[in-house]
Parts: C-alpha cells; structure tokens; sequence
C-alpha cells in the first residue's frame, strides 16, 4: 500500500509540465494535461483545486486560461506537492503495544511505558528524513533531471502536441 495518493503522482507530473526546460512557468488546462499523460480528467480538476488552495498554481483568464505556476520552479518543493493534495500524513500510528505486554497483566510499570516508544521514534526519525528530503527536491530540480534524460526531440513533440491541443480545442480553464 502507497503512503500517498495517485494524485501525488499526477500532480507532481502535472507541476512539472507547468514549468518548461528553463523552469519558466507556462500554462496549460486541466483537459490538456489530462490528455497529454493519460489520467483523468476529473481527478486533476479536483487536484487543480487543492494546488490553486496551496497557493502552487494560479488559474489564468480567457479562452486559453488554464494554469501555471504561482511562484518560480525553484521555489516549489516536492513536500508542498504531496502536503498541498494529501495533506500531511504520519507514517506510522503507534498503537502502544507496549502497554499490553501479557506479562504486566494490566498495569504497565513506569519504566516499560515512560518516554518515547523506541520503535515510534525509529519511525518519527524516518518521516522527518522523508520530509526533509522530498523538501530539498524542487519542480525545478525534476524538470532539470527530466531535460538531461529525454532526447531533444521529445521535448520539440510535446510542444508540437501542446500547441496542436491548444489551438484545435481551446484550452479553457477548469
């Protein structure tokens, strides 16, 4: 079972097609990011609402309105994504285990049930990690990482794609 949603992988995808290989922000509609990587349109809506809450994303006016970026590429970090659609969440729920041990027949000591369960801590420690680490990598960082792995000409077929959508069907906001 995933930690997080498929809205964080959609959204994360979709913020990185916000931002072009300069990490400039650009705009686009729900429909044509829905289309242009296959996933629902319904569901990006919905998420499109969460990241316009989070202040991530702004909607743009007129017949091709849609969506960009509220603050630079470099400026928007992985954990904003994921909090701004997931909000935030625990990894671990410590259900104090320790206090039920068979051996204390109902009433822990003090020493078995004071401070910190050892394992809840183990736990805290890694979410902070993941935190810290989803916190340090920025859309821009990603749309770097993407333009290093995909050859030239991918990027010059999503930008023939982009406008052929853009210009045959509108790009309304949504």
């Amino acid at each position: 079972m995933a930690l997080y949603s498929a809205g964080v992988e959609y959204g994360i995808h979709c913020m990185l097609w916000l931002a072009d290989d300069k990490g400039d922000s650009r705009e686009a509609s729900v429909r044509t990011l829905a289309e242009l990587q296959g996933v629902p349109q319904e569901l990006l809506a919905k998420i499109f609402t969460r990241l316009a809450k989070a202040q991530l994303v702004v909607a743009t006016a007129g017949v091709r309105g849609g969506f960009k970026l509220a603050r630079p590429s470099n400026e928007i970090s992985m954990l904003d994504i994921v909090r701004a659609i997931d909000g935030e969440k625990s990894i671990f729920d410590c259900r104090n285990v320790r206090e039920r041990c068979a051996v204390f027949d109902g009433s822990p000591p003090d020493w078995a049930i004071s401070g910190t369960c050892g394992i809840h801590a183990v736990m805290l420690t890694a979410q902070k990690r993941m935190e810290e680490a989803l916190a340090q990598q920025t859309v821009l960082d990603l749309v770097r990482g993407f333009g290093r792995k995909a050859p030239p000409e991918f990027g010059e077929q999503v930008l023939r794609w982009w406008e052929g959508e853009r210009g045959d069907k509108g790009a309304e906001a949504e």
